[in-house]
């Protein structure tokens, strides 16, 4: 953001417009989510630890470099896992 906006209602319409942005992306997100579900041949796969804290590892350091809280960042990050293992845990069964 390089300027401050003059109202709680643009403030509240970026944040909106952002929302809409985030949804997109976490849906773009979830078809790759899928996709590797039915790649993976157990339930272990699919909560695969060591690729998590891969993940928050990296998302971290993402977080760093563009001026976002790690801490946030990385809260955000391991609900959204737990959402997609879910997700996927429910995918791997029905196969």
């Amino acid at each position: 953001m390089t300027e401050q906006p003059a109202t709680l209602e643009s403030v509240r319409a970026n944040i909106d417009a952002l929302d809409r942005s985030i949804v997109g992306l976490i849906a773009e997100r979830q078809k790759w989510v899928v996709a590797a579900a039915s790649l993976k041949k157990d339930e272990d796969g699919v909560r695969a630890p060591a690729r998590v804290e891969q993940v928050i590892a990296r998302v971290r350091g993402l977080a760093a470099e563009v001026g976002a809280s790690p801490d946030v960042v990385e809260r955000t990050y391991r609900a959204l896992i737990a959402a997609f293992i879910d997700l996927e845990l429910e995918r791997h069964r029905a196969q």
